[in-house]
C-alpha cells in the first residue's frame, strides 16, 4: 500500500506489563517488548516504539524511567545529598512536582556507563518496522538536578548535551525524538534552550522529532502555558517535525502555527491520555480534518496520542492506538 499523506505514531511510553514490573529480569524485558512492538504492528502504527520499557526501575516508577535512566550511570553526578542541598532544590529547581533532585552534580560530567547504542541495538532487530528512539531533553534533564559545580542551568544543559550527542551519532533509528516536558511551563528560558538540544540534535542520523506537552505525572499536566509563547523557540530549532499535545488542551491554538518555519512539519496529538474513554473513529477523524484546515495538508504529516501511554491500563492504550490509525485512515479514505 503507498505510503500515507499522515502517518501514525507514538509518543514513546506504553503501561508496564504486570509481569515485567513483578520479574525485571532480561528475559522478561525482551518478552515485554516484543509484545509492546506486535501491538502496535497490529493497530497499524506506522513508526512504532519499543514503550520505553528499557527504562523502566522498580525504585522509580513514578516517571517511568525517564530522567533517572539517563542520569544515574553518569559520572560527576551524586544520589546522597545534604539537607541544605535538598532545601536549595526545593527554593530553586522550578520542578515543584518532584520533592528531590534525581541527582546533585558535584564536578565535570561525562557519560559514566550510559549506553544508549546498546539499547538500541537490542531493540533494533525485533521487528521490520520503521522504528523510534525517545530521549529525554537535556534542558529537562537539568532541570531536575541540584548543581554544585556548573552554577549555571545553560552550562549544566549543554555539558548534558554533549553527553547525549555522542551517544545519539551511534543510533540509526528511523526518527529520533527528544522529549521536552518542562520548557512549556517555562518560556523564560525560551530564548536560549534550543541551544543544548541543537546540539544533540545534530547527530541524529534518522529524521529529528522533538515531543513538547504540557506534562503527564499521575496523569495530570503538570505546567501551563501557551504554544504562542514558544514560538522563536519552535523556529530555532533544528527539526523535521515536532510531536505536540493538543487533544487534551484543545485546538484553538492551532492557528499560532501558522508563524512555524515552513520547513518544519507538525505532529498533533489527536488521542487523549489523560481519559481512560477510548476516542471513536469518526472523533479522530474529526479533530485530523480540523488541524488540515486551519494550517494545510502540507503541514500536518503526524496524528498521534498527546503524550506516552504509560499511566493508562494496557487494554486503553491497546483500543486508543487502534482508534489512532483509524480515524486517520478515515480521514484520509483509506477505509
Amino acid at each position: 500500500m503507498k505510503e500515507p499523506s499522515i502517518k501514525t505514531t507514538v509518543v514513546g511510553s506504553y503501561p508496564v506489563p504486570a509481569w515485567l514490573a513483578a520479574f525485571p529480569t532480561q528475559t522478561a524485558l525482551r518478552d515485554a517488548i516484543l509484545v509492546v512492538l506486535k501491538t502496535q504492528e497490529l493497530a497499524g502504527i506506522d513508526v512504532i516504539a519499543d514503550g520505553e520499557l528499557s527504562r523502566f526501575d522498580v525504585n522509580h516508577p513514578e516517571t517511568n524511567g525517564m530522567i533517572e535512566y539517563f542520569i544515574k550511570p553518569m559520572t560527576g553526578i551524586e544520589r546522597a545529598l545534604t539537607r541544605e542541598e535538598l532545601l536549595g532544590f526545593r527554593r530553586a529547581a522550578g520542578l515543584t512536582f518532584r520533592t528531590q533532585p534525581a541527582g546533585i552534580v558535584r564536578r565535570q560530567i561525562t557519560e559514566g556507563t550510559l549506553n544508549l547504542p546498546a539499547a538500541w541495538e537490542s531493540v533494533k532487530g525485533l521487528t521490520t518496522r520503521p522504528l523510534k528512539f525517545t530521549l529525554t531533553s537535556p534542558y529537562m534533564l537539568a532541570k531536575t538536578l541540584q548543581d554544585n559545580h556548573y552554577h549555571d542551568v545553560r552550562s549544566l544543559s549543554m555539558a548534558l548535551a554533549d553527553v547525549l550527542r555522542r551517544q545519539v551519532a551511534n543510533i540509526d533509528a528511523a526518527v529520533v525524538q527528544l522529549d521536552e516536558a518542562n520548557l512549556p511551563g517555562h518560556p523564560e528560558d525560551a530564548d536560549w534552550a534550543h541551544e543544548p538540544i541543537n546540539h544533540v540534535l545534530k547527530s541524529v542520523r534518522g529524521e529529528k522529532a522533538v515531543h513538547l506537552c504540557f506534562g503527564n505525572y499521575g496523569g495530570q499536566s503538570i505546567q501551563k502555558g501557551f504554544w504562542k509563547s514558544l514560538m522563536p523557540f519552535l523556529n530555532a530549532l533544528n527539526v523535521d517535525h515536532y510531536v505536540l499535545e493538543f487533544a487534551r488542551r484543545g485546538y484553538d491554538e492551532l492557528k499560532q502555527f501558522k508563524a512555524l518555519r515552513d520547513d518544519i512539519a507538525l505532529g498533533i496529538g489527536v488521542i487523549d491520555i489523560k481519559d481512560n474513554e477510548v476516542e471513536s473513529t469518526d472523533e479522530v477523524a474529526k479533530r485530523i480534518e480540523f488541524a488540515v484546515k486551519t494550517l494545510g495538508p502540507k503541514r500536518i504529516k503526524w496524528v498521534h496520542p498527546d503524550c506516552g501511554f504509560w499511566m493508562l491500563p494496557r487494554s486503553v492504550a491497546d483500543r486508543k492506538m487502534v482508534a489512532l490509525v483509524a480515524g486517520r485512515d478515515k480521514f484520509l479514505g483509506r477505509q
